[in-house]
């Protein structure tokens, strides 16, 4: 597929943004497991695009795309700048963060609290979309705290589409912004697809994306006759396995093993390697390749002791793969 049609069929199938894991190195290993999914840097705030490390901030290998930024802030002016930049660097997308429910972020007037604010919402998106060629999205909640109209969800999404916003992706819970974690506002909240779906049903110009909960690829499969996409989080991450097998059951294509995907790594971590990068940084993304399958357990005990060790190289993940390969049905 061409890039324009590659970025809209991977729409189906995403691995959500996540702080301190959907680094660079988290996204060249899930391209390889899912060639043909959506992937999303960390948040990272408007502010810090336009005046920090660009370098290590905006990171990204060749390999990675269709790949989208995600910004954090509230000011229009400074986010259409940081889109700029960011298409600019590349991004095949800006995405604006209506989601997150920490502190940190609700200090900055950014986040979740947004969901309260649907017209600096829409002239965020509206300043974004002048700025760039590229498509701007929206990732929300359903609401915060005791919101639990879905007319005033739906008043939300209608005003931010009005500003130009055609995809929403939906964390289908509300945003607890006081007396709940980070971690508790993943698992408290109860989540109501039937938002997400009734959205679709009802507005179905825009492209919506489900995201919270999904565990495994019966639910993730599911979702599908509802929406546009499913984006998966945590559960990729610790069996990133998932990503591998819902890639080739609704893109096509002949499953790989572990063992030939993580193989196909070895280019791209040789050249961090040889470029200054510290292996532990890389291979702390891979610790669940092998989860729930025999060796796995030592296959991360391996890459856990042995990658912070002073030139630790690819020979170490040679190793690590040793224990797993003693079956050829468990290497795949």
């Amino acid at each position: 597929m061409r890039g324009e049609e590659r970025y809209r069929a991977s729409v189906r199938l995403s691995v959500a943004p996540m702080m301190d894991w959907t680094d660079s190195h988290c996204r060249v290993f899930h391209r390889l497991l899912a060639p043909n999914a959506r992937l999303y840097t960390e948040m990272v705030h408007a502010n810090a695009v336009i005046h920090g490390d660009r370098a290590r901030l905006l990171a990204m290998d060749p390999m990675e795309h269709p790949v989208a930024l995600q910004l954090g802030g509230s000011e229009p002016p400074l986010l259409a700048q940081a889109a700029r930049i960011g298409a600019d660097h590349g991004f095949d997308e800006i995405n604006l963060n209506v989601g997150c429910p920490s502190d940190r972020v609700q200090a900055g007037r950014f986040g979740a609290c947004l969901m309260r604010e649907p017209t600096l919402v829409a002239d965020s998106v509206a300043a974004m979309i002048a700025a760039v060629d590229v498509p701007v999205t929206v990732k929300c909640r359903l609401g915060v705290d005791d919101d639990h109209d879905y007319a005033r969800f739906l008043a939300f999404i209608d005003t931010v589409a009005g500003a130009g916003c055609r995809m929403f992706v939906v964390h289908a819970r509300n945003a607890w912004l006081k007396g709940l974690s980070p971690k508790e506002n993943r698992e408290v909240p109860p989540l109501r697809y039937d938002w997400a779906y009734a959205l679709k049903r009802e507005r179905p110009e825009l492209t919506v994306v489900v995201n919270g909960g999904i565990a495994d690829a019966g639910e993730a499969t599911a979702h599908l006759a509802h929406v546009d996409g499913a984006m998966l989080g945590r559960a990729a991450y610790h069996d990133p396995w998932l990503l591998h097998r819902l890639d080739v059951a609704w893109f096509g294509g002949e499953l790989s093993t572990r063992a030939a995907i993580l193989r196909s790594m070895r280019p791209y971590v040789e050249d961090q390697l040889a470029h200054g990068a510290q292996l532990k940084h890389i291979v702390r993304h891979l610790l669940g390749l092998f989860h729930g399958e025999r060796g796995g357990r030592a296959f991360r005990q391996v890459l856990s002791e042995g990658a912070h060790r002073p030139g630790a190289d690819w020979s170490l993940v040679e190793a690590a793969l040793a224990p797993t390969q003693g079956d050829a049905r468990h290497a795949a």
